[in-house]
């Protein structure tokens, strides 16, 4: 088993790939509204993802309820390739900086239950909300991959994909 700073690691993999998309994306297509995934772009997904790796660091080092529900929207990250990757970069800064004991550390989240607003906090840990938030930027990669193979971009294979899916693949 390994230590629990491989979910940094694997939070920062992640990251990577996002940024990685991010400059592959031509010009205009960023921002581009996706005919398959209705109302979607790229820039939206991205900053989606980021929102949640975001939320966390903030209200870890505020030493506050961390919530994930409560976002901006229509802010540069979803139409600015440039402002989207300085902020994948300084995310990435901040993972990198998480040692074991800063992962192990308890934290509370606020989680909305329904459209209604209704809500409850939930005790947690660091590393174990680093790990659904890289678990939720892999499902938002997979909405990502869809509209840029819309647009025509390429993207890695393993792009978007769920570790538990590429070990089963791995295993057939």
């Amino acid at each position: 088993m390994k230590s629990i700073t491989a979910v940094a690691e694997q939070a920062d993999f992640i990251l990577a790939q996002c940024a990685a998309l991010i400059d592959c994306v031509p010009a205009g297509a960023f921002a581009r509204e996706s005919q398959r995934v209705r109302g979607g772009t790229i820039g939206k997904h991205v900053r989606h993802t980021l929102d949640h790796y975001r939320a966390l660091l903030e209200g870890f080092d505020a030493a506050t309820t961390v919530d994930y529900d409560h976002r901006e929207r229509n802010v540069p990250i979803e139409s600015d390739q440039d402002a989207a990757k300085q902020a994948v970069a300084l995310i990435r800064s901040r993972i990198g900086n998480l040692d074991e004991k800063a992962l192990r550390r308890e934290i509370r989240i606020c989680v909305m239950l329904a459209g209604d607003g209704a809500e409850t906090e939930l005790d947690s840990t660091l590393g174990r909300e680093l790990a659904f938030a890289s678990h939720h930027a892999i499902h938002h990669n997979a909405l990502i991959k869809a509209i840029a193979l819309e647009f025509g971009v390429a993207t890695p294979p393993e792009f978007g994909m769920a570790p538990s899916t590429l070990n089963f693949q791995g295993q057939a």
